[in-house]
């Protein structure tokens, strides 16, 4: 038989400090040798493998020294009053664990911890006593089990109200719990760093969630943090610096941060588990959307309003697991003016999606989510940058402008001190620039345009693949973003004429504007920038007008692109289109009356592709 030691004695003692917890064997009655009624209690073990054994107190072991600190051991022998309370921490982020742990000590709370912990709070030259010897059982497994038991569980859960429940804790000899404080093992961190599957599946903590839950379940009799910097006003209340509905407010408050911090840690492992199906099972069209997920999410600011002043809003970080490596509008820095608003967010989103799918140095301007400036060289992104603001500058006036190069101070430069197309004076006003990068010279430079001036570094989202959610009412939406560029679409020529090269340099071009235009979408370019473009409109006629009436005169010999098919052509949209001189036009075909369409362009001498590919934006 295999003697368990024990810290917390499964025996009633008689003391004469009056220990509100006479089931701890208290270091006064250690001190003084106060005789136990030697009840025996043998408790044979469901695996029948250990039997716990209390004789009376002269019989009692103290649990062996690895089991104790040194200060603990030291408290033995100099005797001391019964703690206040019992504290139990088991945390991976030990930031400010030391002060925390001597707060509580410096209240009276025993301190119980686990392995790091523990030693983090030795290290500190404060009193600890492990969760080994209350539970009577060493850390086992490698690790995975040391607060799974009832000594543990049942000292959170008991509802102090309750007189069941504390007749339970009396009769098995189980001292409350009265502060539980933990985080999680770092999965995250582990699947980022690109770990193997049982790499992963080990840094899944189960101890800690099923701890963090019970004590928050139980909230209102225990106190359970999980975030360090809520450590200093945990400590106020403990020292009676709140009133009792401050105190109430903030046990239910800390109670939603444990389970958040639960819910938000096992969606990332779902998300992981269902992201590494087993070896030889692929699956289905259907099955490859989970029948269920959870989307975790960190505030990262409140704003001023959303859309309209009456409405309020806030902007949060996605920390699914497909998120990793911090990409894109929501994690980008602000260098310099005002605090994002709401319309900010999604401007800035929708213009630098829109720039990242050009592989030349580009510049687009965007007014409320739309392109009204897109403009390409490989050569001189200064010129890029003018004529993305000459294809609309009214529109551009008030825009959000961006490029996918980094930003230099002759490029800043010539951002400060560019004057209206409409006028000559008037310089341009942006609310946002934004840059996958800047110079240093070139950011100090923008700084001067203006105070109130977004400048925002933002880093490309790896070939914008994913999928994306929209609520809509009691629901949500998700599917595949539409990653698919010019370049992986095969453009077949229907019409007589053929294009020529440049042709279908400009048509790529149109084509990759297109989609991120709204639908009714259509744009006319040329010589790698944008002439005009029509969005939003409830018929595809209308749009046609719109994008040609703002390419004017360029419009002869332009590209022209269509989101989706045309379906009609003589005295439609087709045929305004060739009648404004437009030389070659994309649309996705699929129409009952494509011959229409191929015809008219036979007729005119226009160049018709089809790509079998529609770029809908609602």
């Amino acid at each position: 038989m295999t003697q368990v030691y024990s810290y917390s004695c499964a025996v009633r003692l008689e003391c004469n400090s009056n220990c509100r917890r006479s089931q701890t064997v208290c270091v006064s009655a250690l001190r003084q040798g106060v005789r136990s009624k030697n009840k025996i209690l043998n408790q044979q073990l469901k695996s029948n493998s250990y039997q716990s054994r209390v004789l009376s107190l002269k019989d009692v072991s103290m649990p062996p020294k690895r089991f104790r600190s040194a200060s603990i051991t030291s408290a033995l022998s100099a005797g001391g009053p019964e703690p206040r309370g019992r504290a139990l921490i088991s945390v991976f982020d030990k930031t400010g664990l030391p002060e925390l742990a001597e707060g509580l000590v410096s209240l009276g709370y025993e301190v119980v911890s686990t392995g790091g912990s523990a030693r983090a709070v030795e290290d500190a030259g404060l009193p600890v006593l492990q969760v080994e010897a209350v539970t009577s059982f060493p850390e086992m497994l490698g690790g995975r089990v040391k607060t799974l038991h009832p000594v543990i569980h049942g000292g959170i859960l008991a509802k102090r109200n309750d007189a069941a429940h504390m007749t339970t804790l009396s009769q098995y000899e189980i001292s409350p719990i009265d502060l539980v404080a933990g985080n999680l093992y770092p999965f995250r961190a582990t699947v980022e760093s690109g770990a193997d599957f049982a790499s992963c599946v080990e840094q899944i903590d189960i101890g800690g969630p099923t701890m963090l839950r019970a004590a928050a379940k139980n909230h209102q009799d225990v106190l359970v943090v999980v975030d360090p910097a809520d450590y200093p006003i945990v400590l106020e209340v403990l020292r009676g610096n709140k009133s009792a509905e401050e105190e109430a407010a903030l046990r239910k408050f800390l109670a939603w941060k444990a389970f958040q911090h639960c819910a938000s840690y096992d969606a990332q492992v779902a998300e992981w588990m269902w992201s590494n199906e087993a070896e030889g099972v692929s699956k289905s069209q259907e099955s490859s959307f989970p029948p269920e997920m959870t989307v975790p999410m960190t505030l990262m600011n409140t704003l001023r309003y959303g859309e309209n002043s009456h409405q309020a809003a806030a902007v949060y970080a996605d920390k699914t697991l497909k998120e990793i490596g911090g990409t894109g509008v929501a994690s980008a820095i602000l260098h310099h003016g005002k605090e994002m608003s709401y319309n900010n967010y999604l401007d800035a989103e929708a213009a630098f999606n829109t720039v990242c799918d050009f592989s030349e140095p580009t510049c687009v301007v965007v007014k409320h989510t739309n392109p009204c400036g897109v403009a390409s060289s490989s050569t001189d992104i200064l010129e890029a940058y003018r004529l993305a603001v000459r294809a609309d500058p009214i529109s551009a006036f008030g825009g959000i402008v961006a490029f996918n190069c980094t930003l230099t101070e002759e490029l800043a430069r010539e951002i400060r001190e560019f004057r209206s197309p409409e006028d000559g004076e008037t310089r341009m006003f942006y609310e946002i620039v934004i840059a996958p990068s800047f110079t240093t010279e070139g950011l100090a430079t923008l700084k001067g345009k203006s105070k109130m001036l977004r400048i925002l570094e933002a880093q490309p989202r790896p070939t914008q693949e994913g999928k994306s959610l929209r609520q809509v009412g009691g629901g949500w939406l998700y599917q595949d973003v539409d990653a698919l560029t010019s370049e992986e679409i095969t453009f077949t020529c229907v019409s007589e004429a053929q294009p020529s090269d440049q042709q279908l340099l400009d048509i790529k071009f149109a084509w990759t504007a297109v989609k991120h235009v709204k639908s009714n979408a259509i744009t006319v370019a040329k010589g790698q920038r944008l002439l005009g473009m029509g969005s939003g409109q409830p018929n595809r006629v209308k749009s046609v007008n719109i994008a040609l009436e703002k390419a004017g005169e360029e419009a002869k010999g332009s590209a022209m692109a269509s989101d989706a098919f045309f379906p009609f052509a003589w005295g439609d949209s087709v045929e305004i289109a060739c009648q404004a001189g437009v030389s070659v036009i994309a649309h996705p075909g699929g129409s009952m009356r494509d011959q229409d369409a191929v015809d008219c362009c036979n007729k005119y001498g226009v160049v018709l592709l089809t790509t079998g590919v529609r770029h809908f934006r609602h």
